[in-house]
């Protein structure tokens, strides 16, 4: 029976071979290229500590770090803002809305687009001569002149911002919060209901209480997936965040020092780098956002 239990490994090997050759190697292999200076051939030269020391002194990281955490903020306001309206009207006992499944279909739809269709998509309807937003506004006479979207720092950061608010916001609305909204019992709503309370004292006092522990879940998972955007700049503008900079993000910065430049040895360290930098942001939202949900949620059990 013992050498039958043997061949148990046999049937993990796999997984793991395939984990250690693909996860654990690139990570241990990336962290030992942030001390040199390779150049993706050649040998790799250990320069210690240059590449991290090059780092808290890089504006253009400096600039690609303040235009990622814009760009996340846009969107993430946006994004849980509509979510969380959404998320009252439809959970609302006194509306009893119809047609709930066909509006959160639709609301879902740009979540099952690829960022590459999507970025043709607005890349056409942004144009700055021939696109649709432009004529359709010039002809309601809201605007006298074509605006170039993408080619105006503010405004082509707040155009990738709306566009991953559209993208994502059906995600945060049906799948995360109506999931947490349904896990609250009933119980709650029907006695504000019979105590009198309006909508915006039960969302308050009662849903987002309750829906802390599901808002802080979303804000930790956007936050991450917020530091490491990269397709929809890349795709939007020239592949170096243009204009001007204002769409350089994090990632994209680490690309192209790794990919155009062949600074491998840097980029290894601005990939670590972005690592430290979300783990931070990380541990202080959830600790700040945690200790308040569990404070309140009290209160609200009271």
């Amino acid at each position: 029976m013992k050498n039958l239990n043997r061949y148990g490994y046999f049937f993990i090997a796999p997984f793991w071979i395939i984990f250690l050759v693909f996860s654990i190697y690139p990570v241990a292999l990336t962290f030992y290229y942030s001390f040199t200076n390779y150049t993706g051939s050649g040998t790799a030269e250990v320069v210690g500590l240059t590449n991290y020391t090059r780092l808290l002194t890089d504006s253009f990281f400096l600039q690609a770090f303040v235009n990622t955490l814009k760009i996340w903020g846009i969107n993430f306001a946006l994004q849980m803002g509509l979510a969380l309206i959404l998320a009252a009207v439809f959970s609302d006992m006194r509306m009893k809305l119809k047609g709930q499944s066909f509006f959160r279909a639709i609301f879902y739809l740009p979540n099952l687009i690829t960022v590459s269709s999507v970025a043709l998509l607005f890349g056409i309807l942004l144009d700055w001569q021939h696109g649709s937003l432009n004529i359709v506004l010039m002809n309601l006479g809201l605007i006298a002149e074509p605006i170039n979207w993408l080619n105006e720092p503010a405004a082509a950061q707040i155009s990738v911002s709306l566009i991953l608010t559209w993208m994502w916001f059906g995600h945060s609305f049906i799948i995360i919060i109506m999931a947490g909204i349904s896990g609250i019992s009933k119980d709650y709503f029907e006695a504000a209901l019979i105590d009198g309370a309006n909508r915006w004292q039960t969302l308050t006092s009662i849903t987002l209480p309750l829906l802390k522990p599901i808002l802080l879940y979303i804000m930790i998972t956007s936050l991450i997936g917020g530091l490491q955007l990269f397709d929809l700049p890349m795709l939007l503008t020239d592949g170096i965040g243009s204009p001007d900079g204002s769409l350089n993000t994090m990632v994209l910065y680490l690309y192209n020092q790794a990919f155009k430049y062949n600074n491998y040895g840097y980029a290894s360290a601005v990939a670590y780098g972005l690592f430290l930098i979300t783990v931070l942001f990380s541990a202080v939202v959830f600790k700040s956002m945690y200790s308040n949900g569990k404070k309140q949620a009290r209160q609200v059990q009271t």
